[in-house]
């Protein structure tokens, strides 16, 4: 994430108060942001408002800064209210915070997070740009409740088509949808339509390949724990896949496995499971799906960005996009 996001955050979030119990709300309110990340979404904001001709250093370029800055306070936000809904145990490396601070407490930080969010986006000074943040908070949250309402209801008759109607609404409008659109927003353009089908398809891309990673990748790099999914009941395109083919007895021991709360799964079944599904061909078979969302959500957006003032940033943005929708580590 680029400095000038980190020092906006960091000013804009209260540092001290004379109560020692606001002045932890404080701190965890800084927790996840201080953990660092990719600031991948940002980054994408940024270099679509300079392909749409904002310049840096110009007032527009400071209200771009600042809706990139709303961007990263969204997902981290958001990223303590998941590990809470998941009950994770781990995020970028360390103590997911109700790990650390009890639920009650993180829940509330997350909330007090979100409301500076909006502080920020009134930093933006930039009216057109609130309906984006609402579209974005809208389908995230209706992918997210469909998420959760598998789990909840312990659903397991799902098709892949219904994870990547999921995913699609999930994580692709917050991750690239919006931010190509706001980019386009701060410099006084219309956005090209062709950026929200582009966007669902790299968005889905990217959320199969982290959903591999969290059953392949190596812990240290990938910053939360492997097999995490299995633990936490993920519907994902690897396990809806490996279940339409999967021996009766295998899939008998998956889901009464899935039917333990979290605290009282067995590693040793975990595992097995784990192997099942790695020497299945989904891993493989959810992979080929996202090299062709990638290669979908690339021609579009190619073709979206083509023509604009900065061909250099658009081009950019292409590098970013093929990054995070082939991603492998």
């Amino acid at each position: 994430m680029r400095p000038e996001l980190t020092d906006r955050i960091r000013h804009l979030l209260p540092a001290h108060s004379d109560r020692p119990e606001v002045n932890l709300l404080y701190r965890m309110m800084r927790d996840y942001p201080e953990r660092g990340g990719k600031g991948i979404r940002s980054e994408l904001l940024l270099l679509s408002a300079q392909a749409h001709g904002v310049q840096v250093g110009t007032p527009a370029w400071e209200s771009a800064l600042w809706l990139a800055t709303t961007l990263e306070l969204f997902q981290n936000w958001v990223l303590i209210h998941d590990d809470i809904a998941d009950d994770s145990e781990e995020r970028r490396g360390q103590p997911a915070l109700h790990r650390t601070y009890g639920v009650p407490l993180a829940l509330n930080a997350g909330d007090a997070l979100h409301a500076y969010m909006w502080a920020a986006l009134l930093q933006a000074g930039v009216p057109d740009a609130a309906p984006e943040i609402l579209t974005m908070i809208h389908r995230t949250a209706e992918g997210q409740h469909v998420d959760l309402a598998w789990v909840e209801h312990r659903e397991w008759n799902l098709q892949p088509s219904d994870y990547l109607e999921m995913v699609r609404l999930k994580t692709a409008y917050y991750t690239v949808v919006i931010p190509l659109r706001l980019g386009a927003v701060v410099a006084g353009r219309v956005p090209d339509a062709r950026f929200e089908e582009a966007g669902v398809a790299l968005g889905a891309a990217f959320q199969i390949r982290d959903d591999v990673l969290n059953l392949t990748g190596d812990a240290q790099s990938y910053g939360k724990e492997i097999a995490g999914d299995l633990l936490e009941g993920k519907r994902t395109l690897m396990v809806l896949d490996w279940l339409t083919c999967a021996a009766a007895e295998q899939r008998e021991v998956f889901l009464h496995e899935m039917n333990r709360p979290r605290s009282e799964k067995r590693p040793d079944v975990i595992r097995q499971l784990l192997a099942w599904l790695l020497e299945s061909g989904s891993v493989t078979r959810a992979q080929r799906t996202a090299d062709e969302l990638a290669t979908r959500g690339l021609t579009l957006l190619t073709e979206a960005l083509s023509g604009l003032p900065d061909p250099l940033a658009a081009g950019t943005i292409v590098t970013v996009a093929q990054g995070l929708a082939n991603r492998h580590a």
